[in-house]
């Protein structure tokens, strides 16, 4: 499988009616002198939208190989064995006071607020499964990205973006519970819909499911799947055990769970426009010393959201093949299929051919949604150092 990887190109054209802007939102040579990051503000999608959306002709995402996959791909080589792995910000600037070492992010306590480096770690099944050229880059961008169109639905935790990877936040008291919502009938996790609906599961998270629903099918209307956490993974919970349990209150829980179901409604309607299937996803939120609900972590990347190519969705569902993914679906694929990697202890090390394979899809992705192009780190200086710099000036106009 390693070896017959199925290619994806960056689109040709784009819909000329898309909610996209033609550069970057974020000048990151800029953001580390500024107290508060200053966001765009875009049009909600109304139903109206949505409707003509329909009607209109889904972009066609071209797949034939051209100079800048080529380009990108060489330069995604030549960084494999230079990726963010491991951040020690606590050892280099003075105003971090401690770390927690996540999955992806490593997050360091700045006082008033927290700093999330945003690295190259690939996990899946509760485990780093190896390291992604420019993963950490890309998830930082396209969660800023997302932060920035979403504001008219809920309000985010960002404060500033000192340097590509790195998002400062305000800190929140953060629900023990992620929201995940799901459009179709996929999966291959253990807490999937696909898996668990594949063992005859007919009542998942409160979600009543009809018989004869096949993988990859789409769901009559968007569920929220909601999960916590116990030991080291994910378990599946109902809202009435949420609220009984005390993880939220159903004040708190009913605010989120309409956020949730509006943000990936939202989401599917852009993805929609920009000739992609937002599939599923999920979202974490937090209360702030204010009192206000606020979006935190990460907002519709590869990594916490499917992606499906939308113009071969169709036919390839009707003929009873795999659809053409973005996200690291395919990454699970391949250790499920070369391991068991819920049990065993040591993993296989992943082709360099998937690692280059999964790099190239995450930017494919950010330069899709965003229609922009993604902008390679222009400098020799070690990243390490350059995040170094840019967070002790941030945290110093902070204060």
């Amino acid at each position: 499988m390693a070896h017959h990887l199925p290619a994806l190109n960056p689109p040709k054209t784009l819909n000329p009616n898309l909610h996209s802007i033609s550069k970057p939102i974020f000048s990151f040579s800029q953001t580390a002198s500024r107290k508060f990051l200053k966001f765009k503000k875009y049009p909600s999608v109304t139903s109206s939208t949505m409707s003509s959306q329909q009607q209109n002709p889904l972009p066609h995402i071209a797949l034939t190989d051209n100079d800048h996959k080529e380009e990108v791909m060489n330069a995604i080589k030549t960084s494999i064995s230079n990726c963010l792995s491991e951040t020690h910000l606590d050892l280099t600037v003075p105003a971090l006071k401690s770390k927690i070492r996540g999955k992806v992010r490593d997050i360091y306590d700045g006082g008033d607020y927290l700093v999330m480096v945003t690295t190259d770690r690939q996990s899946a099944f509760d485990r780093i499964l190896a390291s992604i050229p420019f993963k950490g880059q890309v998830l930082n961008e396209t969660s800023l990205w997302w932060f920035n169109k979403t504001q008219h639905i809920t309000p985010n935790a960002v404060v500033s973006v000192p340097d590509r990877n790195v998002t400062i936040a305000r800190k929140c008291s953060v629900f023990p519970v992620e929201f995940v919502v799901r459009g179709y009938v996929t999966g291959s996790t253990d807490t999937s819909l696909w898996t668990v609906y594949n063992k005859g599961l007919r009542n998942y998270c409160g979600n009543s499911l009809p018989d004869g629903l096949v993988k990859n099918q789409k769901l009559q209307e968007n569920i929220l799947t909601p999960t916590t956490k116990a030991a080291d993974h994910d378990v599946p919970v109902t809202p009435d055990e949420i609220v009984q349990r005390g993880l939220m209150t159903q004040a708190d829980y009913d605010e989120v769970s309409r956020k949730a179901i509006s943000l990936f409604e939202f989401g599917q309607c852009v993805a929609l426009d920009h000739g992609l299937i937002l599939v599923d996803t999920k979202y974490e939120f937090g209360k702030g010393a204010d009192g206000k609900i606020y979006l935190i972590d990460e907002v519709h990347t590869p990594d916490s959201s499917r992606y499906w190519i939308a113009h071969s969705y169709q036919e390839r569902f009707q003929s009873g093949l795999e659809p053409e993914n973005i996200d690291k679906e395919f990454l699970r694929l391949w250790f499920k299929n070369h391991c068991n990697p819920y049990e065993d202890e040591v993993l296989p090390d992943a082709p360099e051919e998937l690692v280059s394979e999964l790099a190239w899809r995450y930017i494919f992705l950010f330069e899709t949604i965003t229609n922009s192009r993604f902008e390679m780190p222009g400098t020799k200086e070690p990243v390490h150092d350059r995040i170094s710099r840019n967070v002790s000036q941030a945290l110093s106009s902070l204060q």
